[in-house]
């Protein structure tokens, strides 16, 4: 554990792309690294943070002892508004 650290915040896309799976964040390699970096980030008295867009996968990574989580970019967020607005206003 590192002083002053809080917390690690594990991102499976960067991962991926780290570990050779460009575009793959559900590659096995990166879930059984995000899997295993979980419990060993609480056991060093760390938040354990993973970005995760579904719900089922983030109830399964809380077992594990993820404490957060980002479930949406800010970038999808907008898109989602955008759309909605659009629809608004459709013929």
């Amino acid at each position: 554990a590192v002083d002053g650290v809080d917390g690690v915040f594990l991102g499976p896309a960067d991962l991926a792309a780290a570990l050779g799976h460009v575009g793959q964040p559900m590659h096995p390699e990166v879930r059984a690294a995000v899997e295993g970096a979980l419990p060993r980030i609480r056991a060093a008295g760390k938040a354990a943070g993973v970005y995760c867009a579904d719900p089922q996968l983030a109830a399964h990574y809380a077992t594990l002892g993820a404490s957060f989580f980002l479930i949406a970019a800010d970038a999808m967020l907008l898109r989602g508004a955008a759309v909605a607005a659009l629809g608004r206003f459709a013929s």
